[in-house]
């Protein structure tokens, strides 16, 4: 059975997906000709503006929400590995996928706007509904689309709740000494008090906890920065040649290099994979190009601030190994020696208590510790999103608070069982459902790509106009977009006020 799920692996994490994610941000940017460049201003500044309603949150709210569940492992254990396997440029090929990756970002959460219902007095929407409506609701489109919340329901809430608490439980006994039970038990019971209270109170608690974790676990970055700065230049040459095979250390890995540097920065930031989306159509705005614009500044701040904030605390406090991939020789050792079996926190760990002695390993389980709650809030959101709209297509169209109940009871018990029982098996199980997410969405926002341009060109041509970006409108039918239901009776509504 290993061998089965492993091969499945190699072929849904193929190179093939690393090229289709690098293609698709290729293809975005240069319609929205770099639109992640030349509308950052306005990214910061939706950002911070718009209202929460009674039935949505508000645009920092989904923020921090998807945000919740980018940043998680990936950017801790995740880098590490980049490193350990691609060596500094790995780095290098993170920052390109994030930068690429947001144009991705803006076309799945654009389009999750777009096409997102009115829900129970709640904004759902996501993939599945945009493959479905903007695929012009055919038995194909309609399939496509129950498939992608299928798999999407399996992956993301049986499958990685385990993944993230395992690492955690780990984390705090080695560290802490406390039994993964009694972690178990403490995920378990905060986990639940916050995903019972729906969206609302999931946009609350992130809106607090990721702005306030991401600066602290930064801050630290930047101070080692400081204290080390004479090594810069020189991390600085290593992540530039070594992206591109010119530093003799690690130029003969220069595959490795691209392929973990894209593959972990894919797995980091999610563009593209069509976790983001959920949460942006929770929000409150009015027009579906300001979640897209909110998203991609969301891609920014995981990989270029939170990755690269591990990735600095690595290099320049020469806390790493790099291994051959394909024998795992170690092929440079930067100062720590480390084997593979320790790839992950350690690096970081490692790099920090170079600062503070023993202060490592408390420090990184802490940020770990609310890393992975965040993504556990996020997880369960995405994960009741897709089994509601499962279940709408089940019953035609009516609901069933005992599926979510059901679904929350499973959650919570993966969260529980993955937390004391070894995740190896877990994890690649949970890679597969994730990649496979990857690659339904990524096919469908590149087929929706004329509609998706439809929104930003209306966008941008208001706010060329010197329309206030609060005073910005929207009318699907006046631009020939069907299927977007929500938007055609607010543009009613507006035009009889």
């Amino acid at each position: 059975m290993e061998n089965i799920i492993n091969a499945i692996y190699n072929v849904v994490w193929s190179n093939w997906l690393v090229y289709l994610c690098l293609l698709s941000g290729v293809y975005f940017s240069l319609r929205t000709k770099f639109s992640q460049i030349r509308n950052l201003k306005t990214m910061i500044k939706l950002l911070l503006s718009g209202e929460k309603s009674d039935e949505g949150i508000s645009s920092f709210q989904g923020f921090c929400t998807a945000l919740a569940g980018r940043i998680g492992t990936g950017n801790i254990a995740g880098v590490a590995t980049a490193i350990a396997w691609g060596g500094p440029g790995a780095l290098f090929w993170m920052w390109a996928i994030a930068f690429l990756g947001a144009g991705s970002a803006f076309a799945e959460s654009t389009l999750g706007q777009l096409y997102k219902e009115q829900h129970e007095g709640q904004y759902r929407g996501g993939p599945a509904y945009y493959i479905e409506k903007g695929l012009g609701e055919t038995g194909f489109a309609k399939a496509y689309g129950l498939l992608f919340a299928i798999v999407t329901v399996i992956a993301i809430g049986i499958l990685l709740p385990g993944v993230q608490s395992n690492s955690i439980a780990d984390a705090v006994q080695s560290t802490f000494g406390l039994s993964k039970t009694i972690t178990a038990g403490i995920l378990v019971v905060i986990t639940g008090i916050v995903v019972l209270g729906g969206i609302k109170r999931i946009g609350s608690a992130a809106e607090f906890i990721v702005p306030f974790m991401g600066g602290i676990y930064i801050l630290m970055a930047v101070i080692i920065i400081i204290v080390n700065i004479r090594q810069l230049p020189m991390v600085l040459g290593q992540i530039f040649k070594g992206a591109f095979g010119m530093d003799a250390t690690f130029g003969g890995i220069i595959g490795s290099t691209i392929a973990w540097g894209v593959k972990r920065g894919v797995y980091s930031n999610e563009a593209g994979q069509g976790t983001g989306p959920q949460s942006s159509s929770a929000a409150e705005v009015n027009h579906p190009a300001v979640q897209g614009f909110v998203q991609s500044f969301s891609v920014y701040v995981d990989t270029l601030f939170v990755c690269s904030a591990t990735g600095f605390m690595i290099l320049m406090t020469n806390c790493y190994t790099t291994f051959n991939e394909k024998t795992g020789e170690v092929i440079y050792n930067a100062g720590q020696a480390f084997t593979p079996d320790q790839i992950g926190p350690q690096y970081t760990i490692a790099g920090i208590n170079t600062l503070i002695h023993g202060f490592g390993g408390a420090f990184v389980t802490i940020a770990l510790f609310f890393f992975v709650f965040t993504t556990l809030m996020a997880y369960y959101y995405i994960a009741e999103v897709n089994l509601t709209y499962i279940i709408k297509k089940i019953t035609g169209g009516k609901s069933s608070k005992a599926a979510i109940y059901v679904l929350i009871v499973v959650f919570l018990v993966m969260v529980a069982f993955g937390a004391v029982k070894s995740a190896t098996l877990a994890w690649t199980m949970g890679d597969i459902g994730v990649g496979m997410m990857a690659w339904l969405n990524i096919i469908a926002i590149l087929i929706l790509s004329n509609t998706v341009m439809k929104c930003f060109n209306d966008y941008e041509r208001q706010l060329k106009a010197g329309v206030p970006t609060t005073e910005i409108t929207f009318d699907p039918v006046s631009l020939g977009i069907k299927g977007a239901t929500f938007w055609e009776e607010r543009a009613k509504e507006s035009k009889k006020a």
